[in-house]
């Protein structure tokens, strides 16, 4: 079924060729009604998080490039401008306010929901729409803004996933370490709180919240052994989350480990070495290489980047495909007649499945499945059907 659903967003692409009426020009977009429509896009191109960046890049701009090919949008190119947001949330609002001097009709950017969050304000009150692929912190919806669309699964269907997954694993004592941000302390409440619902005999032994950017958690590692967990779940970014997996199973812990998506790159593997890292468990959207039927994109990827796609990559490609959609069945780069039409998306082929926008704008399904370290990579381990 997956297959399906995949082979018919990669056709969509193809019908893309989004010509027909010229639309009434508004918002930010000072290409003129002859101009490039320009996708801005906030993502980590340094700091820790900075292997994410170029995935989602390439992602994007594979999608423009297919778009543009087959006469582009309203009868105008797509162009893509890539500003770095570090995940940090100083830079990333320096990000956005480029992003609107510099025109940009659509945000298709954000991966860390600290950095993310600052955002939102510079774009609405700049009456631009944002496509969100990556950061997924319910904190980026509670504020009910109608610019703000999530593309991939949030906080709450993650921490489910994660809780479907333990319950299957039978697990009784759950240690749940996040890194004290917006995305990773969202996950880890909300995990708590499934647990606790879920009652039977399992519970949650302890909550440990670490600071980012520090090479030394042995004072965190002491709190988790000592908690006795049988399942540990790290829902901070991969560097830290290397680390700790590391300094953990150096501490003696046996026990089985699980990250969240912020986690799910190589660098987690490396930091942590791979032979330390085998076995562990993700909650995630799938990668690339996870879909079935994806082969022909890969190529595609691989052919115009000279490199393997990675996370977030497809999420990117769809949230470009997502904008010119939208920009399409409005008629007009105006924000609110792009919200609008958001809106009103009832099935749009995307990698994840068929897309329809939530009243709180978020996935009517998330998509997460459960990945495992084998070798020196991510491998589907249960797609969470049954």
């Amino acid at each position: 079924m997956r297959k399906t659903k995949l082979a018919v967003a990669l056709v969509a692409v193809s019908t893309l060729a989004l010509s027909g009426c010229q639309g009434v020009f508004g918002g930010s977009d000072k290409g003129g009604s002859d101009g490039p429509i320009t996708l801005g896009m906030a993502i980590p191109m340094s700091g820790s998080s900075s292997a994410i960046g170029p995935y989602m890049k390439n992602g994007a701009q594979l999608a423009v490039d297919e778009i543009n090919a087959k006469g582009g949008v309203l009868g105008r190119k797509l162009k893509l401008n890539v500003q770095d947001g570090a995940c940090d949330p100083k830079t990333a609002s320096t990000a956005a306010n480029k992003l609107v001097a510099a025109g940009v009709t659509m945000s298709i950017g954000g991966y860390c929901s600290s950095a993310t969050l600052p955002t939102l304000s510079v774009f609405n009150k700049a009456n631009i729409p944002m496509i969100i692929p990556a950061a997924n912190s319910a904190d980026l919806v509670s504020q009910h803004l109608p610019n703000v669309f999530l593309i991939n699964g949030t906080g709450v269907q993650q921490a489910q996933s994660a809780v479907t997954w333990l319950t299957k694993q039978q697990a009784k004592r759950v240690a749940l370490v996040d890194d004290s941000t917006s995305y990773s302390t969202d996950i880890t409440k909300r995990t708590k709180a499934d647990i606790a619902k879920a009652g039977g005999s399992m519970k949650t032994v302890l909550h440990e919240s670490v600071n980012a950017g520090e090479s030394d958690y042995s004072s965190n590692v002491h709190d988790i052994v000592s908690a006795r967990p049988d399942f540990v779940y790290w829902t901070g970014y991969y560097q830290e989350g290397g680390l700790i997996i590391r300094q953990l199973r150096q501490a003696g812990y046996k026990g089985k480990v699980m990250v969240a998506d912020g986690s799910v790159d190589g660098k987690l593997i490396s930091v942590a070495g791979q032979s330390t890292a085998q076995g562990v468990y993700a909650t995630m959207t799938e990668t690339p290489d996870t879909m079935p039927g994806a082969g022909d994109w890969i190529a595609s990827y691989k052919k115009k980047f000279g490199a393997e796609p990675g996370p977030y990559s497809p999420q990117s490609y769809d949230a470009v495909r997502v904008a010119a959609k939208a920009m399409k069945d409005a008629k007009s780069t105006d924000g609110k007649k792009i919200e609008a039409a958001l809106m009103k998306i009832d099935g749009f082929p995307l990698f994840s499945g068929k897309l329809k926008f939530t009243a709180d704008h978020t996935l009517t399904e998330g998509g997460f499945v459960i990945l495992q370290v084998k070798g020196a990579k991510f491998t589907l381990a249960d797609d969470l059907k049954n």
